[in-house]
């Protein structure tokens, strides 16, 4: 038991990104399903039952996503021998994690850490950094993680690129009187790739006057791929510091992921703001992390994130308006996608 409590801590330290609604229900898993308590061998196969033992229990897409995991395991199983290397250990481990399509899903070692990129990999990028520098020009400012500037036509461009850059509520209040004269405000969170839910939070509070319900959140109660608690509501509650009441422009793409999903979600309950761009990466497994009996580390998507209709979002968000990088912009050095959020904010 004491290493749940050891792995609980790590979780919510190394990740940092629930609030205290998220993580609450992680203190009160019940105490005869602790993670390990029944131990296997450091062995090749020991190793591989502890894995896929603990995603088949602690897991919390598998029915979702309708993946069979026997299956699985009767596919990777014959992979498995008695002297295999490491490295040949690892691989299969790896290979049979991707099976779950989760970027929240990780093996890692001292060397190696295995991942799954395909959620993003496999769909236009939409996304030029140096286009982006273009916009931003050698005058923006900087407010913590924040970039700023006002564009030529009065619109006001922020782009943030990790919510693992730390924001405070002091660097949203000067950028939010800097932009204040601006017509409309397009808020650029492609190729966000996720980080600290508390700066998603803080941030999003600044577009709302009112609490608004934005989703659900779910945990596991048992073992069995459906054992579930009873959904708790999830809320935006309004910042008491500057808010912004003009239109916004949320500009995303496949690489907006995870805690960036979750902003994404919850600007778009809001009545001034309109999605734009590509449909965003998900994310929404609240990740936890645990070990394998040779001491490899272990983390998953252990607890569903639902939208306010609940309805999961693990495979992203839509945009109201779909936009796409043309080439022909590109070679102008213009983002087709910002100059469509131009656009929208520039008519009353």
């Amino acid at each position: 038991m004491n290493n749940l409590i050891h792995h609980i801590r790590c979780c919510l330290s190394r990740h940092c990104r629930l609030s205290r609604l998220k993580y609450e229900w992680l203190l009160l898993l019940p105490l005869s399903g602790c993670i390990g308590e029944d131990k296997l061998p450091n062995t090749p196969q020991g190793n591989f039952d502890a894995l896929w033992t603990l995603i088949d229990e602690r897991y919390c897409f598998l029915d979702y996503k309708q993946i069979d995991w026997d299956a699985v395991r009767r596919q990777y199983q014959p992979l498995i021998t008695p002297s295999m290397s490491n490295d040949g250990l690892f691989e299969v481990l790896g290979n049979m994690l991707a099976e779950l399509r989760d970027g929240h899903v990780n093996l890692y070692n001292s060397s190696n850490t295995a991942r799954y990129w395909d959620w993003y990999l496999d769909y236009p990028r939409n996304f030029d950094e140096s286009i982006v520098e273009h916009y931003l020009g050698r005058e923006y400012r900087i407010a913590g993680g924040l970039k700023y500037t006002i564009l030529d036509d009065n619109v006001g461009y922020v782009y943030y690129g990790s919510f693992s850059d730390a924001i405070g509520n002091g660097n949203i209040d000067q950028m939010l009187l800097y932009l204040a004269p601006c017509n409309g405000l397009i808020i650029d969170v492609r190729n966000n790739g996720g980080g600290n839910l508390t700066n998603a939070n803080l941030l999003a509070a600044r577009f709302t006057n009112v609490k608004v319900l934005t989703g659900y959140i779910q945990h596991k109660t048992g073992k069995g791929h459906n054992d579930f608690s009873k959904p708790v509501a999830l809320y935006l509650e309004p910042s008491n510091s500057i808010r912004w009441q003009k239109k916004v422009a949320v500009l995303t793409n496949r690489h907006s992921y995870s805690a960036t999903n979750d902003f994404v979600n919850s600007m778009r309950y809001l009545p001034q703001v309109t999605l734009m761009g590509d449909r965003t990466g998900g994310g929404a497994g609240l990740p936890f992390s645990s070990e394998l009996p040779n001491g490899w580390g272990v983390r998953f998507s252990a607890s569903p994130h639902l939208d306010a209709e609940m309805q999961q979002i693990e495979f992203g968000i839509d945009p109201d308006v779909k936009v796409d990088m043309t080439d022909t912009d590109k070679e102008r050095q213009a983002d087709t996608i910002i100059e469509t959020a131009r656009q929208l904010l520039r008519n009353p």
